[in-house]
């Protein structure tokens, strides 16, 4: 975790605030399990958003996959930009 640039950093914590990004997705582009996201989010955010991002997450179905409706069969928004190579794409 500590080789990673400030703009993964930035795009891991926007992923992981998103109800439909998985921790898999995250896993995939950054190498980071939901153990290692949930210690990020720790570490960055501050307590109150930590704690509020943590209730969040408990009671989302679509950030984990095997309780994520069978109909939902990708990592992201088909409208959202791809994002290739571990690269973020231009805002």
């Amino acid at each position: 975790m500590e080789d990673l640039t400030l703009e993964q950093i930035d795009r891991i914590i926007e992923m992981a605030w998103e109800d439909r990004t998985t921790f898999d997705a995250i896993k995939v582009q950054f190498g980071l399990g939901e153990d290692a996201v949930k210690e990020l989010m720790k570490k960055e955010l501050k307590f109150s958003s930590y704690k509020l991002w943590r209730e969040r997450v408990e009671n989302c179905k679509t950030k984990h996959a095997a309780k994520r409706n069978t109909e939902i069969d990708r990592f992201k928004c088909s409208r959202q930009t791809s994002i290739s190579n571990n690269k973020i794409s231009k805002r």
